[in-house]
């Protein structure tokens, strides 16, 4: 038997709070529950009748106080879960029907709708494989300071392979040294090893600024004190990171 949605959400007002993607995975989860069919007409074979869904609701309000404006919060959810591609409408203009998609049908709760929302902030697919593989577990996990910090320790760890540097080499004095620019006259006799001679020696200062700056501003305070990052903050960091790693990666190719 399929779950009523105000057996996730008792008090209307902490579902008229919820934010559209909060409610859409609520939605999903309670959708889901129906399986292949039910003895309302709302499923049929395992496609989903829209119109039979909000008919329901109307006849069989769930929260009657506020039911109207329940209606409007859960159409809004709908039309997110159609936008990600988790329901799926099916060729039908007069009634629409929607089936759940292979992807949805994996997220069995709110706690893996949670989980696919956190990796769509942070595309696995873009990133530099150091930080696909080492970092984003972490990131889904929640640890949002963690991976921050782990993204620019492999920034770090690759700096110091692809400049052949000691161990004992780290942090900003690694990326002054690495991206050591020439000087005004293009004579300095010792550049770095990841210097690109090829640019001016204003953008050459400008690299090595860059490197020095984000290991001073996102690893050094991740080592020494406790950084709250949420997660879109993180994930824009993140990508940064892999942007960095994919710089090393070019300039030290033969």
């Amino acid at each position: 038997m399929h779950q009523r949605l105000s057996s996730f959400i008792p008090n209307v007002k902490d579902l008229l709070a919820l934010e559209v993607e909060e409610l859409a995975g609520v939605l999903l989860i309670q959708l889901g529950s129906y399986g292949d069919n039910s003895v309302d007409g709302i499923v049929n074979q395992g496609h989903i009748s829209q119109y039979n869904y909000f008919n329901m609701l109307g006849h069989h309000p769930e929260y009657p106080t506020h039911q109207d404006e329940v209606a409007k919060a859960l159409m809004e959810a709908w039309s997110w879960l159609a936008r990600e591609g988790l329901l799926v409408r099916e060729p039908d203009l007069h009634d629409p029907k929607f089936f759940i998609s292979r992807r949805a049908q994996r997220l069995k709760s709110r706690e893996d709708f949670a989980t696919y929302r956190k990796a769509n902030l942070l595309p696995k697919d873009q990133l530099h494989p150091l930080v696909a593989s080492k970092v984003y577990p972490a990131f889904l996990r929640g640890e949002y300071d963690t991976a921050v910090f782990q993204a620019f320790r492999e920034v770090e760890v690759a700096v110091r392979t692809a400049g052949k540097f000691p161990d004992d080499r780290v942090g900003v004095v690694l990326m002054r040294e690495a991206f050591r620019p020439l000087d005004a006259r293009n004579t300095a006799i010792d550049p770095g090893p990841l210097t690109d001679q090829k640019l001016p020696v204003a953008e050459q200062e400008g690299m090595a600024n860059l490197f020095a700056g984000s290991i001073a501003l996102y690893k050094n305070p991740q080592s020494h004190r406790n950084v709250p990052t949420d997660a879109v903050d993180a994930a824009e960091v993140i990508v940064f990171a892999s942007h960095l790693l994919r710089m090393v990666d070019r300039l030290s190719s033969p």
